[in-house]
């Protein structure tokens, strides 16, 4: 995704769009709870491989979109990508 929001952020930044991106890591969420993909000992590791060993709330991912929503604070940012993981630096 980091590579189509770069590659067409150019095109829309001059039609006025700002094209960006929130990479985050893990994250608890309560439909974590209802997912039958993940096993429940999965969700016991979640998050563990980030740096923080725990994984995000939503309330913490959250301002990162806000930034992004706000022309006041991101009006010059096109084609980024916020990575907010707990200290992962691998988001592709």
């Amino acid at each position: 995704m980091s590579g189509r929001a770069k590659s067409i952020a150019p095109h829309l930044a001059e039609r006025g769009v700002r094209a960006n991106i929130v990479a985050p890591g893990p994250t608890w969420t309560v439909l974590n709870n209802s997912d039958d993909h993940m096993p429940r000992e999965g969700l016991a590791d979640l998050g563990s491989e980030a740096p923080l060993g725990r994984p995000a709330q939503p309330e913490e991912i959250a301002p990162a979109y806000v930034y992004l929503a706000s022309d006041a604070d991101s009006s010059y940012m096109v084609g980024e990508v916020i990575a907010v993981t707990g200290g992962i630096v691998d988001t592709r």
